[in-house]
């Protein structure tokens, strides 16, 4: 391949119409498919969570701080967590040792988290 055909970082070069090739689609921030998991598992989050009156509208940010992701996993498994956590997470510290929390009990539980 030549030099011209390369873009930068030794990347192909998008099509001459402004095409992205189609891996990089895939794996782009808001392919399709990214998309479509992404409303279906906060759909079952949510679901779960309803009987918590607790709802989770963006993955990323809803679960930050650990909270929601205790709930659901409390509501999973219908135990409680085994260590205390912030109720209230002002700092960051705070959010990640609640799901420092969360992910504790689940090696707890013998769960295994498989391509997270």
């Amino acid at each position: 391949m030549s030099t011209q055909a390369r873009g930068q970082g030794g990347r192909r070069a998008a099509d001459p119409d402004g095409e992205m090739p189609a891996t990089e689609k895939d794996l782009a921030e808001d392919a399709p498919w990214k998309r479509i998991q992404q409303n279906t598992f906060t759909r079952w989050c949510n679901e779960h969570l309803r009987c918590v009156n607790k709802r989770i509208g963006n993955l990323q940010h809803d679960l930050s701080d650990g909270l929601r992701l205790i709930a659901l996993l409390e509501v999973l498994s219908q135990k409680r967590m085994y260590r205390k956590y912030h109720q209230r997470p002002t700092f960051r510290q705070m959010q990640l040792e609640n799901v420092s929390v969360a992910l504790e009990f689940l090696e707890r539980e013998s769960i295994k988290l498989v391509s997270i």
